[in-house]
């Protein structure tokens, strides 16, 4: 497996090696050896899977406490993935990362705890997955606002405005969400 390091530290993008034939592909998406080896000793707990149409954008979330570190990947069409450094300490606080994830490049995304994570779906019918460090927890799940100028994701929508939930709607600016250490 490839891994590539991004512009935020623990944030890391993995290409798995993927055997093809007229039959199809195979590939391996989770090794617990394989991922210790790289220096990631992970313990998934939930599996998600959720469906949209393309223009859907779906967070910036995150628990606190509880947070989760999130293993993400699609398996039909394609999104921009974002993930938020919120951690105070950090000398990355506030900034973020995006990477396209897709079925034609099978990358995965390692979003870990102490960050927001959000996408926007690129297709129609677009299938997301991901695995998560900490089971969800509505209690501690807060929405960081995607189009806080702030923080200043560049989200590919071009001239059209996201589809996005009542609760994203109402996400808080970088100053009002609750960081981590």
């Amino acid at each position: 497996m490839n891994i590539i390091e991004t512009a935020l530290p623990g944030v890391l993008i993995f290409e798995p090696r993927v055997f093809g034939d007229a039959r199809g592909f195979f590939m391996e998406t989770w090794s617990a050896a394989g991922f210790a080896g790289a220096g990631l000793g992970l313990t998934f707990v939930q599996d998600n899977h959720s469906r949209s149409q393309k223009g859907v954008l779906r967070g910036l979330h995150f628990q606190n406490p509880g947070p989760q570190g999130k293993l993400v990947r699609v398996a039909r069409g394609a999104v921009y993935d974002v993930a938020v450094d919120l951690r105070a300490s950090s000398p990355h606080f506030g900034k973020w990362v995006g990477v396209e994830l897709s079925e034609q490049n099978q990358r995965m995304f390692w979003v870990p705890e102490g960050f927001a994570h959000g996408f926007l779906t690129l297709e129609d019918d677009t299938d997301f997955l991901y695995k998560c460090t900490a089971p969800y927890a509505p209690q501690s799940e807060f929405t960081l606002a995607w189009n806080d100028p702030a923080v200043g994701i560049e989200w590919p929508v071009g001239d059209v405005e996201p589809l996005i939930s009542d609760k994203d709607a109402r996400g808080l600016s970088l100053d009002q969400v609750p960081v981590f250490a």
